[in-house]
């Protein structure tokens, strides 16, 4: 399907699944834009696994990618076996490039992140960004597990936007879910998780980035720790530039 035939009106759509079942909201976007041309974004996140399995209960033939920045907790590797057992199914999975990579390690080091926000930046790009540039340039849209009270910078987030930044279609079904709504949805469908989680993580990404927190921290206090907290991102997700659709 080409772009232009989509003409997702954002406005209606925010409006029509405002505190709606997410499960709507999923079905509407992957019959509008196609199982092929659509894809989840799972880190293994419970926001995420939430989302895989409400996806594949939908459509079985559902695009669920992961980016393997090669910093993964071995936790996260193991419940990407337990999620395709569970669920019968395969991700997609990316990687760095190693000519874009090895040349950094080589020049900054391995622990570079730590000192300077710059380099965390970088190191993020070349293992993240970079990953998803490829996988967004076969798609129209992006189901991600962004909720606005995770941070600052995604309390403004919509159920349906424009990325600019990739022209196509963002999909945010639990914008408007509480960390307790996720948690209750993992308990009632079983659904598996993180051993991390009960170790008191509450946001997990790369190890040598990510840490446990003490009761009743920000839910993104882990990451990243020693930079200003309204504004550290990976860079998956930057403020929309200019303007986009409507």
């Amino acid at each position: 399907m080409d772009r232009s035939e989509l003409d997702l009106d954002l406005d209606e759509i925010n409006r029509a699944f405002a505190g709606e079942d997410p499960r709507k909201l999923l079905t509407h976007v992957m019959e509008k834009i196609g199982p092929a041309r659509i894809a989840l974004a799972s880190s293994l996140s419970i926001e995420d696994q939430v989302l895989t399995q409400m996806l594949l209960k939908i459509d079985a033939r559902a695009r669920i990618f992961f980016i393997d920045t090669g910093r993964n907790f071995q936790q996260t590797y193991d419940l990407m076996e337990e999620t395709m057992g569970r669920y019968k199914f395969h991700y997609e999975v990316y990687a760095p490039e190693n000519s874009e990579l090895e040349p950094f390690l080589a020049e900054y080091g391995p622990n570079a992140f730590y000192d300077k926000v710059e380099l965390r930046q970088k190191c993020c790009e070349l293992r993240k960004v970079r990953s998803l540039q490829r996988v967004l340039s076969t798609v129209d849209g992006w189901i991600c597990g962004l909720r606005r009270e995770q941070s600052p910078t995604r309390q403004e987030i919509g159920l349906l936007e424009w990325d600019s930044h990739h022209a196509i279609y963002k999909v945010n079904p639990l914008a408007a879910w509480n960390e307790e709504q996720v948690w209750a949805y993992i308990r009632r469908e079983n659904i598996p998780y993180s051993s991390l989680y009960n170790k008191g993580f509450r946001s997990i990404g790369c190890r040598p980035c990510t840490r446990a927190v003490a009761p009743g921290a920000d839910v993104r206090s882990g990451r990243w720790w020693w930079e200003d907290p309204a504004k550290k991102e990976c860079g998956l997700h930057p403020p929309a530039k200019g303007e986009g659709k409507s």
